[in-house]
């Protein structure tokens, strides 16, 4: 039993397709099935229901695999550990955040990175929570940016500021002349939401209850900006997403009592590359980001 004997296991169980996994892992399908099927002689299981299009995982083969992708984690936790000994900069920081978070920091954050670090670089993904949770645990990602609270058992945290909810309506709105709206007054108003998974549609709610609110009109703010913009409601958007978001014909206001929510940097607690998650963190914070608040 190997390390890639486990790679092509796990790839096997991704994808469901023996030709699809031999080509995800680069190799030729016979290769790939013939170190499946040596694996389970070795193990005495049966791993996988082989079917005409696709494979099925069997109950024994669930347990196997799932110990298979910590042995792999942990085998590339070990390269990390002895890669840091040379160069914590060497290798691309893998940096996850939310969907309403992304489209706001990755802009500034790299060129000030660049600034004050040159040679480490960033693979970028935005994702729901549970997903950066998930790809965190794994490895598949290094440092995810999320809004507070968040656990996660094995990981550190830092938080980095604190924003306001803005709401956005069209100029030509009957509030466009208030000063500030009343949070109670959002209660009857015709609001725009994102759709189910996405934690800042949970924190709108939480915080301003909505009697009549229209959940997964969107997948993106910027979505709802343009369904605000033709008259189908108003929605609330973070402060760092405004210079963004608003154009000639849009508005945003403030809100009393305003929403707020905290966005903080997590990474596993074992993390190896300490130096590089420090200059990440120390970029994140001197971002000059409009209504943000430092933490």
């Amino acid at each position: 039993m190997t390390l890639t004997d486990l790679r092509y296991l796990v790839a096997l169980a991704d994808v469901r397709h023996f030709a699809k996994a031999a080509a995800a892992c680069f190799v030729s399908q016979p290769t790939l099935s013939i170190a499946i099927k040596k694996l389970e002689e070795e193990l005495g299981l049966i791993l996988f229901e082989r079917h005409r299009h696709d494979v099925l995982v069997t109950p024994a083969g669930e347990r196997i695999i799932e110990q298979a992708k910590v042995v792999l984690h942990e085998a590339e936790h070990l390269k990390q550990l002895a890669q840091a000994q040379h160069d914590q900069f060497a290798q691309p920081l893998r940096l996850g955040a939310i969907f309403t978070v992304a489209p706001y920091i990755f802009p500034t954050l790299i060129p000030a990175l660049h600034q004050t670090a040159p040679s480490l670089l960033l693979y970028l993904e935005e994702n729901y929570t549970a997903v950066l949770a998930e790809k965190l645990a794994s490895g598949e990602l290094d440092v995810i940016l999320v809004a507070a609270p968040f656990e996660q058992i094995e990981t550190q945290t830092q938080l980095l500021f604190q924003e306001d909810f803005r709401l956005l309506l069209p100029k030509n709105h009957a509030w466009a002349n208030e000063p500030t709206i009343a949070a109670c007054d959002l209660a009857s108003a015709p609001m725009l939401m994102l759709g189910e998974g996405h934690c800042f549609r949970d924190q709108i709610l939480a915080s301003c209850p909505m009697s009549q609110p229209k959940l997964n009109n969107g997948n993106s703010l910027e979505t709802l900006r343009f369904m605000v913009a033709n008259g189908l409601g108003l929605t609330l958007i973070p402060a760092i997403s405004v210079p963004y978001l608003v154009n000639d014909s849009l508005m945003t206001k403030t809100i009393a009592p305003a929403p707020t929510r905290q966005i903080m940097a997590v990474w596993r607690r074992r993390f190896p590359r300490l130096q590089a998650i420090r200059v990440l963190i120390a970029s994140l914070q001197q971002l000059n980001l409009v209504g943000s608040q430092p933490l």
